[in-house]
């Protein structure tokens, strides 16, 4: 309950603060009965490389962890519900010259405040393009590249990040932009950028899960306190997610050392209830844990018959 001067003093609401998404899946996922708690990446420093050339002459990738629609994959529309059959399992990439629709219905967004109508949010390629025009970066690289959100850190520091390496060395990339969607997503391309900025390739992680960013130690982070799979911008709203990219760029450029963090001023909403509700296994029945336990198991089997197939 808010002390009595709270009002007077202006005070914000205590829960109106970044979600712990670290505390809320451990306890969501115990609650519907997986009884080992996941182990985050954890880091207490950031390796860091600063920029070799100012923007306006770099050359600028993005990574993102969407998935290229397969309409074979099953429902992969906007507000579809979790489909482990849409995942991916191995680094692409896509040509940033064609347009493309790439879709988040594989990993868990907030699926609540935010239905996934407008790849805008998540992909920014068109906000870069636009910069790349105002010459405000030097050009946009030729390649896009998928960063598969594997639950593994094994699998993305041993395999993953190195091949994303390698792809960004062959398109002579000076510098890459980070957009994960989902709590795992962000700890993925978390690692990426650990692994790029270690072989000196400067990176910028934008994204909504803070205490995992956070945990796992970047370079640089620009914190967007909105609902995930947002990270690039709210939805329909040209004017944010042209300012989030632009804020993140300026996060390249500027971070004095590693391990900086930088909020957008940016709010969701007036009314942070929405802060509440991901995976909030406090205010689900029992009988909706023993659903969502059900879904989730279905949806692991059949990920793992693609994977294999």
């Amino acid at each position: 309950m808010a002390a009595a001067s709270d009002d007077h003093l202006g005070f914000a609401p205590d829960d109106d603060a970044p979600v712990g998404y670290m505390k809320r899946t451990r306890d969501y996922y115990a609650a519907i009965g997986y009884t080992t708690p996941y182990r985050w990446a954890h880091y207490a420093s950031a390796p860091f490389q600063p920029l070799n050339k100012p923007l306006s002459q770099s050359r600028i990738a993005i990574i993102t962890t969407a998935a290229p629609f397969d309409p074979a994959k099953g429902d992969q529309g906007p507000g579809a519900k979790y489909n482990g059959g849409a995942k991916f399992y191995a680094v692409y990439d896509g040509d940033t010259s064609q347009p493309h629709d790439l879709r988040i219905s594989h990993i868990a967004y907030d699926r609540i405040h935010t239905s996934a109508t407008d790849s805008g949010t998540w992909f920014p390629l068109a906000q870069l393009k636009r910069l790349a025009t105002e010459g405000k970066i030097g050009e946009v690289a030729p390649r896009f590249f998928g960063a598969p959100t594997n639950r593994s850190h094994r699998v993305t520091i041993d395999t993953d990040a190195p091949e994303i390496l390698n792809r960004c060395r062959t398109d002579a990339v000076d510098a890459a932009v980070l957009v994960p969607n989902c709590p795992v997503c962000h700890q993925t391309v978390s690692l990426v950028a650990r692994h790029l900025e270690t072989n000196g390739i400067p990176t910028v992680v934008m994204g909504c899960a803070k205490d995992i960013v956070e945990h796992t130690a970047v370079p640089r982070f620009l914190f967007s306190d909105f609902p995930l799979g947002n990270s690039a911008g709210k939805p329909h709203d040209t004017a944010s997610q042209a300012l989030t990219l632009e804020l993140a760029l300026r996060v390249l450029e500027t971070a004095p050392g590693p391990q900086t963090t930088v909020q957008s001023p940016l709010r969701w909403s007036a009314d942070h209830a929405w802060k509440r509700d991901y995976s909030n296994a406090d205010a689900l029945s029992a009988d909706e844990l023993a659903r969502l336990r059900r879904e989730f198991d279905a949806q692991k089997e059949i990920a793992k018959g693609l994977r294999v197939a």
